[in-house]
């Protein structure tokens, strides 16, 4: 029976994947090719499944524009123009559209959103704290990211939102920041902080502690921080049931996540780290995508046994080449390069295919990418891209 459903498993490809779900969640570590693996699965899916397909950047690096053939674009959803896809030489079935989170523009949309009423939001957005926090303060950005992409999804203009993620360890303070953010607004450290300001009664014990703050601080500084937090808790209730909600969005049978990697030993610990983590918390880990993996060719026993015929016997060789006209000598030299590097590269491809076997032992679904001629450049190179990871 275990055998049956591993077989069910080993079945399945990318295309099914993205075409069974409405959200994929690309992660891995840094330099792996997961903006470009997001970027490829959304091409694929708006290329060959139809429907409207839109990939959002949460990763801060720009990375996406060129290669969609667009020069800019922003929180607002862009849509990919048809001229790219004729250029690359296809009809798409469906539309490909394409945003980059803007942290800021994001917060400011929840706060008209979710203010009670028109003085708290200006008061909020008027802030100077609110203006630090959402600039600059990484969990702020993290929080917001899962926002947008529920208020994405929520919109249902989109059959599939294929997510590009910030590096791994990142990518879990991602899936951590809604309730991270309802845990702090509710912490008796915040309750702390602007107790002085909700009331003119200053305890006894606390009056230390603000006489020092005020002093290293400004009184300025302490009081921002107690207007921002008095105001943003009049919208406590609807981030807590918000959080709640982007929490059931993510471990819901509608979402899945992808891990990129390459087998490089960092890289590949990494992913390890996160597949272990995912199916900890029990989230959809849908697919591993290996980039830049040897060629299969390399591990055939057929060329090992040229290779070492090269390496022991060139003159035979080289005498079967002798209608190059080149040196004799200069040939046989070559020839035992030629078979100790394809040597070399069997021994590695070998340890490269025990690795992915490990490694495969917890997605549904394992898709290699041998390293590519030319970086990914356009729409054309993502759909090449993409013709792997479908296969």
């Amino acid at each position: 029976m275990a055998r049956q459903q591993k077989d069910r498993r080993n079945s399945m490809n990318l295309e099914q994947l993205a075409a069974a779900k409405e959200i994929i969640v690309s992660t891995g570590s840094g330099g792996v090719g997961k903006t470009t693996t997001a970027a490829a699965i959304a091409a694929m899916a708006a290329t060959h499944l139809g429907g409207r397909v839109l990939v959002l950047s949460v990763d801060p690096a720009r990375r996406l524009a060129n290669a969609l053939g667009l020069e800019r674009f922003g929180n607002t959803e862009t849509r990919v123009p048809p001229d790219a896809f004729a250029a690359a030489g296809v009809e798409p079935r469906g539309e490909l559209w394409a945003a980059m989170l803007d942290t800021k523009q994001s917060w400011d949309d929840l706060i008209v959103q979710h203010a009670p009423d028109a003085e708290t939001r200006d008061a909020i957005l008027g802030n100077p704290l609110y203006q630090n926090i959402t600039g600059k303060f990484i969990q702020s950005h993290d929080y917001v990211a899962m926002e947008r992409l529920y208020e994405i999804h929520n919109t249902g203009n989109y059959d599939l939102i294929v997510v590009d993620t910030p590096p791994t360890r990142n990518a879990i303070d991602f899936l951590d920041a809604p309730e991270r953010m309802a845990d702090f607004f509710s912490s008796r450290l915040l309750r702390w902080l602007i107790a002085p300001y909700r009331s003119r009664v200053v305890s006894f014990a606390s009056k230390p502690f603000y006489s020092v703050a005020d002093r290293i601080l400004g009184s300025q500084f302490l009081s921002d921080i107690a207007e921002f937090f008095v105001l943003f808790q009049s919208m406590y209730d609807g981030f807590v049931k918000r959080a709640q909600a982007v929490q059931r969005l993510v471990e819901g049978p509608s979402t899945s996540f992808v891990v990129v990697s390459t087998l490089e030993a960092a890289p590949a610990r990494e992913a390890e780290f996160f597949m272990e983590l995912l199916a900890e918390r029990k989230l959809h880990l849908g697919a591993l995508v290996l980039n830049k993996v040897l060629p299969r060719f390399l591990l055939e026993r057929a060329g090992a046994d040229a290779a070492r015929k090269m390496r022991t016997d060139p003159g035979a060789v080289a005498a079967a080449l002798s209608s190059l006209d080149t040196d004799p000598t200069l040939l046989e030299r070559v020839v035992v390069e030629v078979g100790e590097n394809f040597a070399n590269y069997h021994v590695v491809a070998q340890r490269e295919a025990e690795q992915r076997a490990e490694m495969a032992k917890l997605p549904g679904i394992v898709a290699t990418v041998p390293t590519l001629d030319e970086d990914v450049a356009d729409l054309a190179g993502l759909l090449q891209l993409g013709a792997h990871l479908w296969r």
